[in-house]
């Protein structure tokens, strides 16, 4: 499974972006898919996930009710709208995916990273 993310750039606060991540390979395979941040000199933090039929969603307290994650599985492509953009949502955003796999334990992937900046 590659992931590739997309969407991100430089934003006044309160302003809005949308991140992209496209799924390749064997996606048929994919869960669990998330997005995840990190900002400079702090551990990777999980933003939101969203289960295989998009049934279930799960945010971080700082971004509930601002961000909304989804994803279209006939695309193999998850999204992060994220509106009221404040100072602090600064950092790069990951895409993860968790996968199946035969007789071993579920595989994670990591796509490379997007930076979303927002000016105060």
């Amino acid at each position: 499974v590659q992931l590739v993310e997309s969407g991100g750039g430089l934003v006044q606060a309160g302003g809005s972006l949308r991140l992209s991540c496209a799924a390749s390979g064997s996606t048929f395979r994919i869960t669990v898919m998330g997005w995840y941040r990190q900002a400079p000199g702090k551990q990777r933090e999980l933003v939101a996930a969203i289960t295989s039929g998009g049934g279930s969603t799960n945010y971080a307290d700082s971004v509930k009710g601002r961000f909304t994650i989804s994803r279209d599985n006939a695309k193999s492509t998850l999204y992060l709208q994220m509106n009221s953009l404040k100072p602090e949502d600064t950092a790069v955003y990951y895409c993860n995916a968790v996968a199946w796999a035969i007789a071993t334990p579920d595989i994670e992937y990591w796509g490379q990273g997007t930076q979303v900046t927002v000016s105060s």
